[in-house]
């Protein structure tokens, strides 16, 4: 009699390997997040450098073009800022996407994990129980065997 666990296997097998997807998935997800935080840092650093510079460049005088240069280079800049920050949106959403994945893949996997429990137990219940017959049926079948003994032998009488 196999135990009903082992039907089970493959499906759990399977549901094992979709977390592991699904984590996976979370992995780069929150990866490629960090990278695109890491762009709009060093986005953000370099626009506070460039207006740092161009303070301390003012303050001895600036042209009508430098000042032009810089306000379209800073343009630029807040452009590419205002992308990054989109970049940042779309990457959190996945993220959230990729943990809700990871969640319901854990929930199925624990589900399954609990009816295989659940089986297993019934199983061994039943076999218990069918250990428990044959016992019953062993005593008692010894139990007869020692009546009908008991009741052939008689002893003689003496006279």
């Amino acid at each position: 009699m196999t135990r009903p666990a082992q039907q089970l296997d493959p499906v759990i097998e399977l549901a094992e390997r979709r977390r592991d997807e699904a984590l996976a998935e979370c992995a780069r997800q929150q990866q490629a997040q960090r990278q695109a935080q890491e762009q709009m840092d060093q986005l953000s650093s370099y626009a506070d450098e460039a207006s740092r510079r161009f303070a301390e460049r003012g303050a001895v005088g600036v042209n009508v073009a430098l000042l032009m240069n810089h306000r379209q280079f800073m343009a630029k800049l807040e452009h590419a800022m205002d992308f990054q920050q989109g970049v940042l949106a779309d990457h959190a959403r996945r993220v959230d996407q990729a943990q809700a994945a990871v969640v319901d893949a854990e929930r199925e996997l624990a589900s399954l994990r609990k009816y295989a429990a659940r089986q297993m137990e019934a199983w061994q219940q039943k076999l218990q129980r069918r250990e428990q017959k044959h016992t019953d049926e062993m005593a008692q079948n010894i139990h007869r065997r020692r009546l009908e003994n008991d009741s052939s032998f008689q002893p003689m009488s003496s006279s």
